[in-house]
């Protein structure tokens, strides 16, 4: 089979390597998409501490398939069945395992990161992830395309239930890529007011046409704050999002949201500029909530596959770039270029 393997920051190498062999508790999968993500494009550029220099690893965390081995003593699934996998596992005895946090495990191992990931033909599933639920039945009807969105959607649920969206709230989103179309659906979704979406970039604004009726900003062309104004009615922002990693846009939510608005900070900083300067005074005299979430638990990546299944949105329409297996260096260029919206590795 063939497996694309980080093996050091900018380089991917496709390899011919067995299939891999499990045991009795351990499952196969047959990758049939596997996306490229913000996180793997840190991972491709400046490493991960969980992957030590000199070694290897599939990378690939938003990842479908069907399953064509299953050990003979794991319980509850059957060859040729159709699932999706909850990326990051944890140790399921920990205070955050047990109140139903696996992502914030201290001792968690991730799909892509720690275990090899999707960026292959056939995947392994080692015990730990079996035994802990990671492995979710994509539902009857549900394309690979829209499957394979879970996981993002997913950690836009956390922050979305987090953030307690109202029917009377304005909901402004800074960053209109696939992230900032997951928050806006949901929100949307939820009933609110006015779902706002800002960006430089026009193209991408026009993009987010084919997942809702949003009212669109571009920053490139006029002022942020004296736009929301015009749009809200000088109320300002209920819900400001910041679906994108820059460290002057979280500053600036500040200075965007209404009084007792909530603020999400969304997009994780590079390191070396995660170190903003707020004005707490916005904090304190506005009455203002600012909270941040990371990844998903997997009762919101169940969630998160039953919304998609049922929702009448396009959502599979944000996978814009489809590429084959030897070609993911060039598919990595072209996410990391910001082209299109989401880019995809298929397997036939």
């Amino acid at each position: 089979m063939k497996a694309a393997y980080y093996c050091d920051k900018e380089e991917i190498r496709v390899e011919e390597v067995p299939i891999p062999d499990i045991t009795d508790r351990e499952m196969l999968l047959k990758i049939k998409l596997a996306c490229i993500c913000g996180t793997d494009q840190r991972i491709f550029r400046f490493g991960h501490f969980k992957i030590p220099e000199g070694t290897k690893r599939v990378l690939g965390h938003e990842l479908v398939g069907e399953l064509v081995k299953v050990g003979a003593e794991v319980k509850g699934f059957k060859t040729g069945q159709r699932v999706a996998v909850a990326p990051n596992v944890g140790c399921g005895v920990c205070d955050m395992c047990i109140r139903g946090y696996n992502h914030m495990c201290p001792e968690y191992e991730a799909f892509g990161i720690s275990y090899d990931g999707g960026f292959e033909e056939y995947m392994k599933i080692p015990y730990e992830a079996v035994i802990h639920g990671n492995v979710i039945q994509i539902p009857e009807g549900m394309s690979y395309e829209e499957a394979v969105l879970a996981e993002p959607f997913s950690c836009c649920f956390n922050s979305f239930q987090m953030l307690q969206t109202k029917p009377t709230d304005y909901v402004l989103i800074i960053g209109a890529g696939p992230i900032g179309a997951m928050h806006a659906i949901l929100h949307q979704r939820a009933g609110a007011a006015k779902v706002i979406m800002a960006d430089l970039s026009a193209s991408r604004l026009e993009q987010m046409r084919m997942f809702g009726d949003f009212t669109l900003i571009d920053t490139s062309k006029e002022e942020l704050e004296a736009a929301l104004k015009r749009e809200t009615e000088g109320h300002g922002a209920d819900v400001v999002i910041t679906a994108c990693s820059v460290p002057a846009v979280q500053a600036q939510a500040l200075e965007l949201a209404a009084p007792l608005g909530r603020i999400s900070f969304f997009g994780g900083l590079p390191s070396g500029r995660d170190e903003v300067g707020l004005h707490t005074n916005l904090i304190h005299y506005k009455e203002l909530t600012v909270v941040a979430t990371t990844g998903s638990s997997l009762k919101q990546y169940k969630d998160a596959m039953n919304i998609i299944a049922t929702d009448q949105t396009n959502i599979a329409g944000l996978i814009t770039d489809m590429f084959g297996i030897d070609d993911i260096q060039e598919a990595f260029r072209h996410a990391m270029a910001g082209k299109g919206l989401k880019t995809a590795i298929r397997f036939d």
